[in-house]
C-alpha cells in the first residue's frame, strides 16, 4: 500500500509540473514555428525513453526479484555492461542521424526553424543515455520495494526543464527547453544510482551466468509493442507538421490533456492489478484471473468515457485557463481546442489498451499485445491519407480511431483464446 501511494504521488507530482513545464512553453513559443522544432525533437524522443524505461522494467523487474541478493548485484552488474553500450550507440545514432530523422519526422516543418529542430534532437538525445541505465536501477529499486527513489523521475525532468527554460531562455532560447529536459534525465539517473549503492557495494564480485544474448532479446516483446504505439502520435505529429505553423506544437498541448489523466487511470489500476493476476496464475487459477481482468477494463472504460465527455465539453475554456497567456493567444486556444476535439477521444482506446495489454503481459501472454500494437498505425496511416485533410479537427482522427480499433482487436484476441488458456494454462 505504501509503495502503491508513494507511485502515485510520484505521478501527480510529475503531471503537476508537467503542466507548469507546458505552460512555460505556451507561454514563451504560443503556437509559433520555434514551437514545432521543439515538439517535432522532444516527442519523439519521449517515445524512445519511454520505449527504454518500460521494456527495462518489465523484463528485468521479475528476474532481478527471482535472484538472491548477491546474484542480483551481479545480474545488475551485467546488465549494466550490456546495455550502456546499447543505450550509448543509441544516442550517437540519434545525434548524427537528425537531419534525417527531421526529414521525416517533420516532413512540413518551416524550413528556417529545420536547424533548430536537428539541435534540439542532438541535445535531447543525449537523455537517453540516462533514461535507459536509470531504468536498469529503478528495476533493482523495485525488487526491494523502495519506490521513492524512482516514483519522481518525471518530475525531476519537468521540474529541470522548467528552472533551465526560465534562467536560460535569455541566452539559449528554444534550446533551454532541450537543455533542461535532458539535465533533469542525468539527475534522476545519479538519485537512483546514489539509492541502490547499498545493494551494490558488496565485497562479493561475482559474475553473473546468464548468457549476454538472452539478456539482449529478453526485452524484445515489450520493446515492439511500445514502439507501436509510439509510432502512431509520430505519425500523427509529422502529419501535423504538413497542416501550418503551430499545429504540431498544437498536438503536443493536447498530449498533455490526454496524458495526464491516462497517467492517473492506468498506472493505479495497472499497478494493483498485474501483482494479482501473476499470483492467480502461478496458482493456475485462470478463470479469476480473466474475469478480474473483465472487471478492470469495464471499471476502466466508464471512467475514462466520463473523463473524455468532460474534457471534450469544456476544452476551450480549460485550454484558456491553463495556456493563453503571453505569446500563446485567443488564435492558438482556437487551434489547440480545435486538434483536442479529435484527438482527446484517444483517451479511450488509449488507455483501454494499455491496460490489457499490461494484463496480458502479466499472463505471460506477448504475443497479443504485440499483435495489436500494429493495429493503431494502420488504422491512423489509413484514414489520415484517405481525408488528406489540413483542419485542425481532423489531424487527430486516425490516432483515436486507431488507438481505440487496436484495443477492440487486442480484446477480441483475448476472448477468442480463453478457452485454450483455461484448459493449458
Amino acid at each position: 500500500m505504501r509503495g502503491g501511494l508513494t507511485l502515485v504521488l510520484g505521478v501527480l507530482t510529475g503531471n503537476l509540473l508537467g503542466f507548469a513545464r507546458v505552460g512555460v512553453i505556451a507561454y514563451l513559443l504560443g503556437t509559433h514555428s520555434a514551437a514545432d522544432s521543439l515538439a517535432v525533437a522532444q516527442g519523439p524522443i519521449d517515445t524512445v525513453n519511454a520505449v527504454l524505461i518500460n521494456s527495462m522494467l518489465f523484463a528485468f523487474v521479475p528476474m532481478l526479484t527471482a535472484c538472491s541478493r548477491e546474484d542480483r548485484a551481479a545480474l545488475l552488474r551485467k546488465l549494466n555492461r550490456v546495455f550502456l553500450r546499447i543505450f550509448a550507440a543509441l544516442s550517437v545514432l540519434l545525434i548524427v542521424a537528425a537531419p534525417w530523422l527531421m526529414r521525416l519526422l517533420a516532413p512540413g516543418l518551416d524550413p528556417q526553424y529545420f536547424g533548430q529542430a536537428v539541435n534540439n534532437l542532438r541535445i535531447l538525445s543525449l537523455s537517453t543515455v540516462a533514461a535507459g541505465a536509470g531504468a536498469l536501477y529503478c528495476a533493482l529499486l523495485y525488487t526491494d520495494r523502495r519506490f521513492a527513489p524512482t516514483a519522481f523521475y518525471q518530475a525531476a525532468i519537468n521540474l529541470l526543464t522548467v528552472v533551465c527554460a526560465v534562467a536560460l531562455w535569455k541566452w539559449f532560447g528554444v534550446y533551454a527547453f532541450a537543455i533542461g529536459f535532458t539535465a533533469g534525465a542525468w539527475v534522476q539517473l545519479a538519485i537512483v544510482y546514489t539509492a541502490s549503492r547499498s545493494s551494490l557495494d558488496r565485497q562479493d564480485r561475482r559474475e553473473c551466468e546468464i548468457p549476454w544474448r538472452e539478456l539482449v532479446t529478453r526485452p524484445g516483446f515489450f520493446v515492439i509493442y511500445a514502439a507501436g504505439i509510439g509510432l502512431n502520435i509520430i505519425f500523427t505529429r509529422a502529419y501535423a507538421t504538413h497542416a501550418g505553423a503551430g499545429m504540431a506544437a498544437a498536438l503536443d498541448y493536447c498530449m498533455r490533456g490526454v496524458g495526464v489523466p491516462m497517467a492517473l487511470l492506468v498506472s493505479p489500476l495497472s499497478n494493483s492489478l498485474l501483482p494479482e493476476l501473476a499470483r492467480l496464475r502461478a496458482l493456475l487459477r485462470i478463470r479469476e484471473a480473466l474475469r478480474l481482468i473483465d472487471k478492470t477494463i469495464a471499471l476502466a472504460a466508464a471512467v475514462a468515457a466520463a473523463g473524455c465527455g468532460f474534457a471534450l465539453l469544456f476544452r476551450e475554456p480549460a485550454v484558456r485557463l491553463l495556456f493563453q497567456h503571453g505569446s500563446f493567444t485567443q488564435q492558438s486556444t482556437q487551434m489547440v481546442s480545435a486538434v483536442f476535439l479529435g484527438f482527446g477521444p484517444s483517451l479511450l482506446g488509449w488507455s483501454l489498451l494499455e491496460i490489457t495489454a499490461r494484463s496480458l503481459f502479466a499472463m505471460e501472454r506477448p504475443w497479443l499485445p504485440v499483435i495489436a500494437a500494429g493495429v493503431p498505425l494502420a488504422v491512423n496511416v489509413t484514414i489520415t491519407l484517405w481525408l488528406q485533410s489540413r483542419q485542425p479537427v481532423w489531424i487527430g482522427v486516425g490516432a483515436s480511431a486507431g488507438l481505440f480499433l487496436g484495443f477492440v482487436v487486442l480484446l477480441a484476441m483475448a476472448h477468442l483464446n480463453r478457452k485454450r488458456w483455461v484448459v493449458h494454462p
